[in-house]
């Protein structure tokens, strides 16, 4: 249910923005997702649009660009998808690794009228 507190932050964000700009109307919204985030897209989509009732934001499109976790060996160098199971690195087994992609969540940007 995080992606209620999450949806509503967007919210808060967006019309903030959009009223900065002068802007009366919000057609889309462009947000970068990441995979580690636990986040699922269309949970927010369906908050957004119960949110977004009687506001500029009321029918503007989201738009999701989903980044999946990536990771590099600290011993190696190596960059690389770990598995669920399998978090060390495939060329040389190392465990010592930093996560490099995948917990991205933010607003990439807003297309306003």
């Amino acid at each position: 249910m995080h992606e209620m507190s999450v949806t509503m932050s967007l919210m808060d964000l967006v019309l903030k923005e959009a009223a900065k700009a002068g802007a009366k109307k919000i057609i889309g919204v462009n947000i970068v997702l990441g995979q580690m985030t636990g986040i699922i897209d269309h949970y927010v989509q369906a908050n957004f649009e119960l949110l977004s009732r009687n506001t500029p934001a009321e029918g503007a499109a989201l738009s999701f660009r989903n980044v999946p976790w990536q990771a590099r060996c600290r011993h190696c160098a190596h960059t690389f998808q770990p598995s669920d199971l399998d978090w060390k690195c495939p060329k040389c087994q190392s465990a010592e690794i930093e996560i490099t992609s995948g917990s991205e969540l933010y607003v990439e940007s807003i297309e306003v009228e």
